[in-house]
């Protein structure tokens, strides 16, 4: 998938294009809006993505219509890979919770987060044309089978984009240093003040000293 990967980073468009479709986004700039911010890019994704989804009943009767009962198991299996990237990007529990607590995200970092969140968009945009694709081809009897495998490509593509949208942010959250490290502790500086300072040595080399004069 790095060849994806590279394309959805080369390829994305304005952040603005976010602002301007989502409602109430806000962006990750700030630690305590990231969470709200993933929220509402997903339900939004999740959403246009669920739109496309329901028009496949009716592109299917249309294929029946015309005598494409050879389409139904294909029609099926893309229907049921559309549905679990619907679900996946809805309902998910998101595993990249120290992104969102981070105390800074990098420019950089957050440009790539954005492009992925972008692409999104763009997939969901892309299906509505896929299906427009499909219901053209099923009206004349033709090249249905292309429409259907054009569909059912993108559907696979999709789920890997946001797959690794969640390996971006995972990989953010991984970045971050932590505050101290665990085999290195520390010691406070009450514990200091307690503990009285080590003169033996000193002392030893006193004696010793004294030692050698007398004699």
């Amino acid at each position: 998938m790095d060849d994806l990967y590279s394309r959805i980073v080369h390829d994305r468009g304005s952040v603005q294009n976010l602002f301007a479709r989502i409602p109430g986004f806000r962006g990750y700039m700030e630690m305590s809006a990231r969470r709200q911010a993933d929220r509402l890019i997903r339900e939004y994704v999740a959403g246009q993505l669920q739109q496309q989804l329901n028009r496949m009943p009716v592109v299917e009767t249309m294929l029946l219509d015309a005598g494409g009962l050879s389409y139904m198991s294909k029609t099926r299996s893309v229907k049921t890979k559309f549905q679990t990237l619907v679900d996946r990007v809805a309902t998910d529990m998101p595993g990249y919770s120290g992104f969102f607590d981070a105390l800074k995200v990098e420019d950089d970092d957050l440009a790539v987060v954005y492009a992925f969140d972008e692409a999104m968009l763009r997939y969901a945009d892309e299906f509505g044309k896929k299906l427009d694709a499909l219901q053209n081809a099923a009206m004349i009897s033709a090249d249905v089978d292309e429409a259907i495998r054009d569909l059912d490509a993108l559907t696979i593509e999709a789920s890997q984009a946001y797959s690794l949208r969640e390996d971006v942010l995972k990989g953010i959250a991984r970045d971050e240093p932590p505050d101290m490290p665990l085999d290195t502790p520390e010691k406070s500086l009450t514990t200091l003040l307690d503990e009285p300072p080590d003169i033996s040595e000193g002392l030893s080399d006193d004696v010793t000293s004294d030692e050698e004069d007398i004699e």
